[in-house]
C-alpha cells in the first residue's frame, strides 16, 4: 500500500475544482434489499476488464443507500441517456422515494429494479468491495447486457448535467 504524505496532497477544494473540468458519464446503480428497490446516481462508473467482464463504481462511505445496496446479490448499472438529467438528479437526492412516479421501472429476471428508457443495462453480480479513501470501490461481474441504439449519453461536467455533441 502506498502511503500518502499529508503535506504533499492537494487540498480538497482545489482537487474538486480540478476534477470538475473532466466530463463523466452518468449511471444509476439499482438493486433490491429484500423486496425494496434501492438506487443511487454515480459518475464514477468505468469498465475494468473484458475478460472477465468487470465494471466498477465508487460510492461515498456516508451514502444512506449503500447499507441497503451492499447486501444485494445482484445490481444493475442503468446507463443514462441525454434526456434523463431529472432522473439522475432524483436518484442523487436524499429522503425521497426514488422509485415513485415519475420514475419508470420494472423488475428484472432476478427481481432487481431495472429503469425504463435508458441507453443500456449491465446486469451484475458483486465481485469485490474495497474501502478506498472516503469511498467504497465496488467491482461487479457483468452477467448480461441490454443496449438501446441511437441514444446519446448524459454527461456530468462542472457540477451540471449536459449532453454530448459529436464533433464533425
Amino acid at each position: 500500500m502506498t502511503e500518502t504524505l499529508p503535506d504533499l496532497a492537494v487540498d480538497r477544494d482545489r482537487f474538486r475544482r480540478a476534477l470538475a473540468v473532466h466530463a463523466a458519464g452518468v449511471v444509476i446503480v439499482t438493486a433490491s434489499s429484500g423486496d425494496t428497490p434501492v438506487g443511487l446516481t454515480a459518475t464514477s462508473f468505468t469498465s475494468v476488464s473484458l475478460d472477465p467482464p468487470l465494471v466498477s463504481f465508487y460510492v461515498d462511505r456516508s451514502s444512506s443507500t449503500w447499507p441497503w445496496m451492499r447486501t444485494a446479490e445482484h445490481f444493475v448499472v442503468n446507463i443514462l441517456a441525454s434526456e434523463q438529467a431529472e432522473l439522475a438528479a432524483r436518484f442523487a437526492r436524499k429522503d425521497i422515494d426514488r422509485f415513485a412516479a415519475p420514475t419508470r421501472w420494472n423488475r428484472g429476471p432476478l427481481g432487481q429494479p431495472v429503469l425504463d428508457d435508458v441507453s443500456g443495462h449491465l446486469f451484475c453480480r458483486p465481485r469485490e468491495t474495497i474501502a478506498v479513501g472516503d469511498h467504497f470501490l465496488v467491482v461487479g461481474l457483468v452477467t448480461d447486457v441490454s443496449v438501446r441504439t441511437a441514444t446519446r449519453p448524459l454527461l456530468y461536467h462542472q457540477g451540471r448535467f449536459g449532453r454530448f455533441t459529436p464533433h464533425n
